[in-house]
């Protein structure tokens, strides 16, 4: 299962082992129980006086194995193979329950082992989904430090007819206790403040007493990272409160363009910006969105973020980078069955719907790029494209004419996602030059038209152009004196990860600047 230089990885890891635990596999005659066999006395193998094989489950889904510490109640199982974009969640599940201590702040740890209740949870993801690993660690890490705490991981490839009775259209999927939990990525944290109701109040009241900053970043993508970085570079104090560290980054799947790059992927690329603002004196505030700004009331005032949890900061200068998001194509339909055959990520949900036909709407980049990628899993792709012709780069369209299970209409405009029993049956669109309405049969629809930025909570505040982005000049100034933007949700063309990043160095460099000439308190 494992080629040899993944083994010798594997095995340095299992190395820090240091408590033993059994894994207790559930197998049938399956082919899957025999790659997933083979696995396990792979990892049995490379660190056999810490871990113990069992082949004698007897758990309903099969193949599963469960991995108990010796000595603890603990209850964390993986359904299917956990390959592909879960392998480092195997890794981390293995290296946790031998006692290896996490990378997480230990008051999470204290708020886990606190908790009191019985939550038994289920978690479908797809080895090609990139926002399934933080739901899949998040819940196993649970699993491993509060026993009342249980998790059972399934590969949705893998319990087909399982994902088909519960209607599961989009990853990563929670359950809590045989009731839906949570549609999407969510962090541990974020858990954790579902299930402890005071755990945000606390959590607004600690933010609320941190000191003044010089400057204060909103957002946490390639923007607000690079912000940070030059800002800490400078010797001031430098905080950055993020409602996602990495923004919208995390959502992409390949990064071929960033120069001196060559190619990465969102998660590794969002990873590594996070790390790199880690390295500097940065107070990081994941998790927080922002409700309101408040300026200045004098020229050397403190300018205020107040929080949707109820918290706020104070700062010199703030430099705004909270991005953009998925623009929805507001048509009937769309809100009713989001998740239920209505998607926005296709390598998250693609593999959910292979074998089936799907539409593609939008046919710039990622909408091409989104069709391309489905074409080699779903039986036929239908991509709808508002404007005459396709909007994405020529080397995109001319894979995309040269597949044979993809239909293009342009010129066409979606009015209707259909649907029935609770889940998506067609699409309605009307042809722009002859205007006669048409209807896809179809199981999935994909939107991919464009970005629309995270500026509603600006309104009437600064200023914003006709399309809500936050009106910036050369330096990144906005039309508040000390409150600077950059990226995604600002005025400035081509929106672009390199282009993001050079705009909040800017910012920084401008807020800076800004500081240097207030008058002295």
């Amino acid at each position: 299962m494992l080629d040899e230089p993944l083994k010798t990885q594997l095995g340095a890891y299992l190395e820090r082992v240091q408590q033993p635990f059994d894994i207790v596999a559930s197998l049938d005659d399956s082919e899957n129980s025999r790659d997933m066999l083979s696995l396990l006395q792979t990892i049995q193998g490379l660190r056999s006086d810490k871990i113990t094989l069992k082949t004698d489950g007897n758990d309903a889904r099969k193949p599963s194995f469960s991995l108990q510490r010796s000595g603890s109640s603990n209850s964390l199982r993986f359904a299917g193979l956990p390959l592909g974009h879960e392998f480092t969640s195997l890794v981390l599940a293995l290296l946790w329950t031998g006692g290896h201590p996490p990378k997480v702040e230990q008051d999470v740890i204290d708020q886990i082992k606190a908790l009191d209740g019985d939550y038994n949870f289920e978690v479908y993801m797809s080895l090609s989904c990139h926002n399934c690993p933080d739901v899949v660690q998040a819940l196993s890490l649970m699993a491993v430090f509060n026993p009342r705490v249980k998790t059972v991981i399934i590969e949705g490839g893998a319990f087909q007819d399982e994902v088909n009775q519960r209607q599961i259209m989009a990853v990563p999927m929670v359950f809590l206790n045989g009731e839906m939990f949570h549609s999407g990525r969510i962090l541990v944290e974020e858990v954790i403040a579902k299930l402890d109701t005071g755990a945000a109040a606390r959590d607004a009241a600690k933010l609320s007493a941190q000191a003044p900053y010089d400057v204060l970043i909103v957002g946490g993508g390639p923007a607000g990272a690079a912000a940070a970085v030059y800002a800490a570079r400078k010797g001031i104090r430098t905080g950055i409160a993020a409602e996602r560290f990495g923004g919208q980054v995390n959502d992409t799947m390949a990064i071929e363009n960033f120069v001196s790059v060559l190619a990465t992927d969102g998660p590794k690329f969002a990873a590594a910006l996070e790390a790199h603002v880690r390295a500097y004196e940065v107070e990081i505030m994941n998790l927080q969105r922002a409700d309101k700004l408040i300026p200045a009331a004098a020229p050397n005032g403190l300018i205020e973020i107040q929080l949707a949890n109820g918290g706020s900061l104070k700062s010199k200068t703030v430099i705004l980078s909270t991005g953009a998001r998925w623009r929805n194509v507001n048509v009937p339909g769309e809100q009713e069955y989001k998740n239920k055959g209505v998607a926005y990520c296709p390598h998250c949900d693609g593999p959910l719907f292979k074998g089936k036909d799907v539409a593609v709407i939008g046919g710039g980049n990622s909408g091409i790029e989104a069709a391309i990628d489905l074409a080699g899993l779903v039986k036929h792709v239908t991509v709808i494209e508002f404007m005459p012709e396709l909007k994405a780069d020529a080397v995109l369209v001319k894979k995309l004419h040269s597949l044979n299970n993809v239909t293009v209409h342009t010129n066409a405009q979606t009015t209707e996602i259909t649907g029935a029993d609770g889940k998506v049956n067609g699409l309605r669109y009307k042809d722009r030059a002859s205007n006669t309405e048409h209807l896809v049969p179809l199981q999935g629809v994909f939107v991919q038209i464009g970005l629309v930025p995270n500026t509603e909570w600006l309104k009437g505040t600064l200023e914003l152009s006709k399309h809500g982005e936050i009106v910036v000049d050369a330096r990144g100034q906005t039309s508040l004196p000390g409150v600077f933007a950059a990226g995604d949700a600002t005025t400035v063309p081509f929106k672009q990860i390199i282009i993001a990043s050079g705009d909040g160095a800017k910012a920084a460099l401008g807020a800076f600047d800004h500081l240097m000439r207030m008058p002295a308190a």
